[in-house]
């Protein structure tokens, strides 16, 4: 009797467009859940839902959208969505998790310079639709929670830097400036300013308000 082969799967490949982050680095950055391993169409329900969350987003506050209407505007049944995500609070803050992961992901390794700057700004214009469904719609008040939390996480990330005032209000004021001078940008035509024009106002403004060195010259 012949003996049964054994197959040997083959190790998992890792990404190879990991956005240039290290395993190191990319430990510390919000989960995302992943969708490898997943049968395609748990896939595919699960991208309608996104999508149909993000498309209610750009015409009403959350709190006035039903899982129902995600449903029907996804086309898939109610089950299929609780199979998913517990409430619809649940998937808004896993789309909320996977953006701000990838923002972060993008723009942390520069730190608070022109160039984090800039990488957060080309990271938010290649995605302009989303973010401004995110930001300026209704789920903005969630947006600006998460990413409150994730700047307030990585609080080693923010020693880099020498600002003027207690590190906790530092990081609560910078990222204000940010998200909402981000979120003001979203709001003007596409063509009026350019990424490197919000790039160098982000500098600017958390250079002299935050980093800027008290007129007695003394610490906190």
């Amino acid at each position: 009797m012949k003996a049964k082969k054994t197959i040997q799967k083959a190790p998992a490949k890792r990404d190879s467009q990991s956005h240039n982050i290290s395993d190191t680095e990319s430990h510390r950055f919000p989960a995302v859940l992943s969708s490898r391993g997943l049968d395609p169409r748990q896939v595919r329900s699960a991208e309608a839902l996104r999508r149909a969350l993000l498309d209610l987003l750009a015409m009403k506050p959350f709190d006035q959208i039903t899982i129902r209407e995600i449903c029907a505007r996804a086309g898939v049944h109610n089950a299929t969505f609780f199979r998913h995500h517990t409430d619809k609070e649940a998937l808004l803050n896993h789309i909320a998790q996977e953006e701000i992961g990838h923002l972060v992901a993008f723009s942390l390794p520069e730190g608070h310079r022109l160039d984090g700057y800039r990488a957060l700004c080309e990271y938010v214009e290649a995605h302009r639709s989303l973010w401004r469904s995110l930001l300026t719609g209704g789920a903005g008040g969630a947006m600006r929670e998460e990413l409150m939390r994730v700047s307030k996480a990585l609080t080693t990330d923010f020693q880099a830097y020498r600002s003027w005032l207690p590190q906790e209000l530092s990081i609560i004021c910078s990222t204000t400036l940010i998200v909402e001078t981000i979120s003001w940008w979203l709001t003007q035509d596409e063509s009026r300013y350019s990424v490197e024009q919000i790039a160098e106002i982000l500098d600017e403004l958390v250079q002299s308000a935050i980093m800027a060195p008290r007129s007695s010259g003394s610490d906190v």
